[in-house]
């Protein structure tokens, strides 16, 4: 299928699939007047990459564990494919999104500070 087919299905603009292309994500094959052809089995990968960049991952994570998952609807790395080197990079993911997921908490107790303080003051004094 045409990158323009692709796009409908999965609802990613032709632009990022070419993106996934650069990153190494996608393999289209590529006919003879030079337009990307892409398996049918692309749409399940395609919805799996944007699963897993939703979760924060980055595409060099991502590049180096897709080979390994089997199931667009979860995690599972093959045990071959952790290595010391994929471990350490991992580890300091997961140490990156414990530190967005802090600053998100404290950015929603923040907002709830703020509302309950504008809503004391709309609602004067008991």
């Amino acid at each position: 299928m045409r990158i323009g087919l692709l796009a409908q299905r999965t609802g990613v603009p032709p632009r990022l699939l070419r993106y996934y292309e650069e990153q190494d994500l996608l393999h289209p094959e590529r006919a003879d007047n030079g337009y990307r052809d892409y398996p049918e089995s692309a749409v399940r990968l395609v919805q799996q990459i944007r699963g897993l960049l939703d979760s924060g991952l980055t595409t060099e994570i991502i590049r180096r564990i897709l080979p390994f998952l089997d199931d667009p609807s979860r995690i599972h790395l093959h045990p071959q494919c952790l290595t010391p080197d994929l471990a350490a990079l991992l580890e300091a993911e997961a140490e990156r999104l414990q530190e967005r997921i802090d600053c998100l908490s404290r950015n929603r107790d923040a907002i709830h500070a703020y509302l309950a303080a504008v809503r004391a003051l709309r609602n004067g004094p008991a």
